[in-house]
């Protein structure tokens, strides 16, 4: 009987070992052949049979990327684009989570299913009336454009996981705090933050990839070089008879490389903050 057990328990870690591995291959696999493309010579990329590695090893997809379309100025709109709007909205969620999950009201139910309702509405269905109000306001062609927008549709979100990570703190420390003489705000900043930073980096992190990524509001806003994103700008490489795939290639790496250092960092918060949301009611 023990034997057949531990069989039975051996085969299972090893069909599971196998389809970890297969599900990494998926993932490594083309992030391989990105960045070997980036660093092959345009000359060589598109030769058959396929060279596996970056030979000749060649930087010029990164210079044409950054000198020959912009790609620095399209780095720099979404830098700021981004890092703003992430700040927007731990501010505000922070604020609003506090609220909802500390503070006593009424209509907390209707307010965290309404704000369910507005975290899962497609862009698209408002992305008419939103193009009349910025034009309205003369806001195309500028980062509030973008700003804006997306703290609307990323608040929502961030304020869910916020208030599910605020509901597990203990209440005693909140009211030891205010026993001392601290205000809401003090006890905020001193109390719940630091004890509320893994959610605040899951949020933070949702925040920067939906941002970094986005496409078609900032197609639909911004249509002057200096205030296109990177996912815009990139769709801009090339002309009308050819596409300089590793120029684009070359472009997409460092889109990729914020993402993944931000994702490898705070992997530990990352986890914490997602493993409390989602135990708590």
């Amino acid at each position: 009987m023990r034997n057949r057990k531990r069989t039975g328990w051996h085969k299972y870690i090893n069909g599971l070992t196998i389809a970890t591995l297969v599900t990494v291959l998926f993932i490594i696999i083309p992030l391989y052949w990105l960045v070997a493309t980036s660093f092959k010579n345009p000359n060589s990329i598109g030769t058959s049979p396929p060279n596996l590695g970056p030979t000749p090893f060649s930087t010029e997809n990164y210079y044409n990327a950054f000198v020959g379309y912009d790609f620095g100025v399209y780095f720099k709109t979404s830098v700021i684009v981004t890092l703003s709007t992430t700040a927007l909205v731990l501010i505000l969620g922070t604020l609003a989570g506090y609220a909802l999950g500390r503070l006593p009201m009424r209509g907390k139910f209707t307010t965290m299913v309404t704000l369910l309702i507005i975290s899962v509405f497609p862009a698209v269905a408002v992305l008419a009336p939103l193009y009349l109000l910025m034009r309205n306001l003369g806001w195309l062609n500028s980062y509030q454009a973008l700003i804006l927008p997306y703290t609307a549709f990323n608040l929502p979100f961030a304020i869910w996981i916020l208030r599910n990570y605020m509901l597990g703190i203990p209440k005693e420390m909140e009211e030891t705090a205010r026993i001392d003489g601290s205000g809401p705000l003090r006890t905020v900043w001193t109390i719940i933050l630091p004890m509320a930073l893994p959610g605040l980096f899951t949020a933070g992190i949702f925040c920067f990839t939906a941002c970094w990524t986005e496409f078609l509001m900032a197609l639909t806003f911004n249509s002057a070089n200096n205030y296109r994103t990177i996912p815009v700008g990139i769709a801009e490489f090339g002309g009308n008879f050819q596409v300089p795939y590793g120029t684009i290639f070359a472009a997409s790496v460092v889109a990729v490389v914020p993402i993944g250092i931000l994702v490898f960092i705070f992997r530990r918060f990352v986890i914490s903050g997602l493993t409390s949301g989602a135990v708590k009611g």
